[in-house]
């Protein structure tokens, strides 16, 4: 089986992170590699999911200094090739309705460019948008919206 950190990543959000957390203590990192490496996924990549992971919470207010709402943002070469114009266009479109902030637009760009794919589509976008959500304060009612654009896609393709 070829999975990807992104794989691992939502594989560990359905079924840890999207729990009431109040009522079970967090695994930690020795519990939460021993599971995933029972379910079936590689070591080196567990490993490289666990890392992303802890990129993520590792300094949320490390994107400071990010201009008001009426800066232009320009990707660059670096980003361009990996974002395709949808994938940008789509992480603008959430800036714009309010699920996210200029901060956290950086944050998932820096987040999907840490993903280790070389193309990354908007489903890739959403699952790490809903992530950085997830993690940080204060943010249910936009994760919520943003789970509900996560799911609500999911539910029209079944049927």
């Amino acid at each position: 089986m070829k999975e990807s950190v992104l794989d691992i990543l939502i594989y560990l959000f359905e079924n840890y992170f999207d729990a009431d957390l109040d009522c079970a203590p967090e695994p930690d990192r020795d519990t939460l590699r021993d599971e995933l490496e029972r379910a079936g996924f590689s070591e080196r990549e567990v490993g490289r999911a666990l890392e992303w992971l802890e990129q993520l919470s590792a300094d949320p207010n490390r994107v400071g200094g990010i201009p008001g709402s009426r800066a232009i943002r320009i990707f660059d070469a670096r980003e361009q090739a990996r974002l395709d114009t949808d994938c940008r266009g789509y992480i603008l479109y959430l800036e714009n309705i309010g699920i996210i902030s200029p901060a956290q637009r950086e944050l998932v760009i820096d987040r999907l460019l840490a993903l280790d794919v070389q193309q990354i589509d908007i489903e890739q976008v959403k699952w790490v948008v809903l992530m950085v959500l997830f993690s940080q304060p204060g943010q249910q009612s936009a994760y919520l919206r943003m789970e509900d654009l996560v799911f609500d896609n999911r539910l029209q393709v079944v049927h």
